[in-house]
């Protein structure tokens, strides 16, 4: 877990004595946004994995308690110098996204141009919602998600 909080934090431009908090702390609980167009509800969870990563899990199910629609295990681990978010969706390819940018305090922004779809992956905060968005490299096919806490 130090590993993953020295790496978040120099990414984050942070002074050394930061790295001892937790790495993308406002990212971590339940999280789930309204019902969308057709009735489903996506939530994700996100919580330390005890292997210094980040676990995460978000499924989108019919808003009266249908069956899973779509699941998708995601973990955010620190190699050397960067964030590395894995997705891997049920029923297609996994893909790894890298951190890019200097990441601001509540948000982090994932890349991979080589994959088809998504090619962007950016998290952040604003107050108490989470905001998720998938999209192109260009930001074309935006795809946008507001989270509101469940639990911790």
């Amino acid at each position: 877990m130090l590993r993953f909080a020295i790496a978040a934090a120099s990414l984050a431009g942070a002074a050394p004595a930061l790295a001892q908090e937790a790495p993308l702390e406002w990212l971590r609980g339940a999280w789930c946004a309204d019902p969308d167009a057709k009735g489903r509800r996506t939530c994700e969870t996100w919580e330390d994995d005890g292997k210094g990563a980040l676990a995460g899990l978000s499924q989108a199910q019919a808003a009266n308690g249908g069956p899973v629609e779509t699941l998708e295990r995601m973990r955010i681990t620190a190699e050397p110098n960067r964030l590395v978010f894995h997705a891997d969706p049920t029923g297609q390819e996994g893909g790894d996204f890298h951190a890019v940018g200097a990441q601001a305090p509540l948000a982090v922004r994932f890349e991979n141009a080589a994959h088809d779809y998504p090619q962007v992956v950016r998290y952040w905060r604003e107050g108490e919602l989470l905001l998720a968005e998938i999209s192109l490299a260009d930001g074309g096919k935006p795809v946008r998600w507001t989270f509101r806490r469940v639990r911790r």
